[in-house]
């Protein structure tokens, strides 16, 4: 075994998982399979998974020896959550991103933590005052909506905690990947419109994003848990690409047209990533492009489809 490898391993053996059975919480696992999943979901990997029926009672954890936590709970489908009446008895954002946290973090404050993950959005900071590359330093806005305030005030409660615990926060950037999860995000939903309708349609292809790629963004997380920084920090992978681009690729590997409605879109019209204080602390890169990213997603989730098609 090699010194990485050993390293990785020493990680794993002492890592705890909430959100296993999410979007990114399973490339997580599939990666380092000695990360134990917490949670209500058992995760679609092989590791070892403890259920536990609410964080408010995590007692299920209580002979378990681990000193490090990467908390994926939450909500990514920010557009409903977003909306300003919220039906009676549904959840809101304040009910996935808050409570969860909190209840986690006061049962765990007294353990021997070495680093806690949680995780914020780009999507709270101010669109029109922040200057390329956006550092964690750029003003945010977090009063937008409940989406973006309940995130902020999950990044005001891990400062509370850190008293106790380090606990890094990261902001991250649009992450996308294949999953059979229903998702919001632009790639996803363009991928789901081309095999469910044979062709799509995007607001507008004028926006400039940073993409991540979902197996990238896991990487990056794991080789955070080894490292002495508490607080906020950016992960994407600091380069723009335009939504134009990501239709022009998905047209060319689908053969489906997409129509661009040319209708105001909110959000900036150009994001990146300042990537320094990541780059600092721990020897990563993203390994695909958003070209391949794309093309990766949109083929995956064209042959499960097929495997689904011909399992029934």
């Amino acid at each position: 075994m090699t010194e990485l490898n050993q390293q990785n391993t020493e990680t794993e053996k002492g890592t705890i998982l909430f959100g296993g059975s999410g979007f990114l919480g399973p490339y997580i696992l599939e990666n380092y399979p000695d990360i134990i999943s917490v949670g209500r979901t058992a995760p679609p990997t092989c590791n070892r998974h403890i259920p536990v029926k609410s964080l408010e009672n995590l007692d299920a954890l209580k002979d378990l020896e681990f000193d490090k936590v990467i908390f994926i709970i939450g909500n990514t489908d920010h557009h409903n959550l977003e909306k300003e009446i919220v039906p009676r008895g549904e959840p809101t954002a304040f009910d996935y991103h808050l409570m969860p946290l909190v209840h986690t973090l006061e049962q765990i404050k007294n353990r021997p933590i070495k680093k806690f993950i949680n995780f914020s959005t780009i999507l709270i900071y101010d669109e029109h005052k922040i200057t390329l590359p956006v550092s964690e330093h750029s003003p945010i806005d977090p009063y937008k909506n409940r989406y973006t305030i309940s995130k902020y005030l999950g990044e005001e409660v891990c400062k509370f905690y850190e008293q106790w615990v380090p606990i890094v926060t990261v902001r991250l950037s649009n992450i996308y990947g294949p999953t059979p999860l229903k998702r919001f995000d632009l790639i996803h939903l363009l991928c789901h419109q081309l095999l469910d309708n044979g062709k799509g349609q995007v607001w507008n292809t004028k926006p400039e994003r940073d993409f991540i790629y979902v197996e990238d963004a896991a990487h990056a997380i794991v080789k955070l848990l080894e490292t002495d920084y508490t607080g906020i920090l950016n992960l994407g992978t600091g380069t723009q690409t335009a939504v134009r681009e990501i239709v022009d690729t998905l047209q060319r590997i689908s053969g489906y047209p997409i129509t661009d409605l040319d209708q105001p879109v909110s959000g900036p019209k150009q994001f990146r990533c300042d990537m320094t204080t990541i780059n600092h602390l721990i020897d990563w890169k993203p390994h695909y492009s958003t070209r391949e990213g794309v093309r990766r997603t949109y083929e995956l989730m064209k042959s499960w489809r097929k495997v689904h098609e011909v399992g029934n």
